[in-house]
Formats: structure tokens, sequence, C-alpha cells
């Protein structure tokens, strides 16, 4: 086994999931810049979850995903004007008459 390959620097680390609010202290070498006081009263370093085991469906037994960051309106936004586009090509293709083979 090789030595000196793991950080030595651990502390405790409050990790909060951003989709529901739920949060756990733990133990963890991650750098943060935020911090948070805890119940105990004292401040630790805060890292921000997308999904924990609180959260995710495998978990849960919930199907449906929660999209904490509006995944899924940034993108309509982000190609709204494309969809638009693809939307009236296809339009004008359905109101097209179709083309015989004239290879017969």
């Amino acid at each position: 086994m090789q030595k000196d390959i793991h950080p030595k620097d651990y502390r405790l680390v409050v990790f909060k999931d951003m989709s529901n609010g739920e949060a756990f202290l733990s133990k963890s070498s991650t750098k943060t810049k935020d911090t948070v006081e805890w119940t105990d009263g004292k401040e630790y370093p805060l890292i921000k979850l997308e999904i924990s085991n609180t959260s995710h469906p495998f978990y849960t037994g919930k199907m449906k995903l929660n999209d904490s960051a509006g995944r899924v309106d940034k993108f309509r936004n982000k190609y709204k004007k494309h969809l638009s586009t693809k939307e009236t090509v296809e339009s004008v293709e359905e109101s097209a008459e179709p083309v015989a083979d004239s290879a017969e």
C-alpha cells in the first residue's frame, strides 16, 4: 500500500442538501469558504450539496427528482430561439404535400 496519500487535515463540516434543507455534521478535508452555526452553537464550515440521501429518488422511494436549480427552465430559456425555430420548421414540413417517387 502507498503511504501518505490520504489527507491529514480532516475536520468537522456541515453538509447541507439545498433541495430540501436537510443538514448533517461529518468529517471532511474539503475546502470551503461558507460557514454555518450548528445546533450545538458552534460555527462549522458549510458544504452545499445538490442532492443527498434525503432527497435522492433511490433512497426516498419517490420517482420524481426535485429540480432545485431549475435546470429544465434554464435549458428552455437558453434554447428558446432554437426550439421555436425547430417547431416552425416541423409545422412547415407537416403542412407540405408528400412528394411521390418518380423512380417507378
